[in-house]
């Protein structure tokens, strides 16, 4: 209940923030930050949004952290020039992309090895390059996404062209490596606590209906 709080009040202050951003950004006529800035809103609530729409439990550790992340990469970094401001701003937040979608890929791949009505059972070895590989996957389309915006509106979302791609990719490869080390040791050695390990349980133990297998 606790986490539950710290993350409601995460969002609120995130949201409120952003309110006060799009307000600025009108009040200057800097309508196409509006424009972002309003999506942006939007998209920092879709993981309580999607997570309700197919009722499944998020850890809100997870919840949080994927809010934070979206108002720093896209508020901060787009809207506010945090990336031409602080050169390490794309560094870190490519780092926590990776380490972010690589606890997305392992959950979903970890969710079908263990659900009783699929008959898969996948190594810890594949399961950990599964969520190493999804992340690099997600993170390559992001980079295809920022080069068609550069190129269709304009905009200088690849900064240093080339260059900027390829060291978004390294250090996305960093964090989601990071995450797939620290999984395959989670599977393997299953008495060692962690962050992540906790994260699993909670989400094996509040949705049971997803390792149910069908009548």
């Amino acid at each position: 209940m606790r986490k539950r709080t710290i993350h409601r009040w995460t969002t609120l202050t995130l949201q409120l923030l952003l309110v006060l951003g799009l307000i600025l950004a009108m009040l200057q006529a800097r309508w196409l930050a509006a424009l972002v800035t309003m999506a942006i809103m939007l998209v920092t609530m879709l993981p309580v949004a999607l997570g309700k729409r197919f009722q499944v439990y998020i850890p809100p550790e997870f919840e949080a952290l994927a809010v934070v992340f979206i108002f720093a990469s896209l508020f901060l970094g787009e809207v506010g020039g945090f990336y031409t401001r602080f050169w390490w701003w794309d560094v870190v937040l490519h780092t926590s992309s990776g380490f972010l979608l690589g606890i997305l890929g392992f959950l979903l791949v970890h969710v079908l090895n263990e659900k009783e009505d699929i008959d898969l059972h996948m190594k810890p070895r594949f399961v950990a390059l599964f969520a190493f590989m999804f992340a690099m996957g997600l993170g390559a389309v992001w980079e295809i996404f920022e080069f068609a915006m550069d190129s269709i509106f304009g905009m200088n979302m690849q900064k240093s062209g080339l260059t900027d791609t390829m060291w978004d990719l390294i250090v996305d490869a960093i964090g989601a490596l990071a995450i797939s080390v620290l999984g395959l040791f989670y599977i393997s050695n299953r008495g060692n606590e962690s962050f992540l390990e906790s994260w699993i349980k909670q989400f094996f133990e509040h949705n049971p209906r997803l390792f149910r297998a069908s009548d």
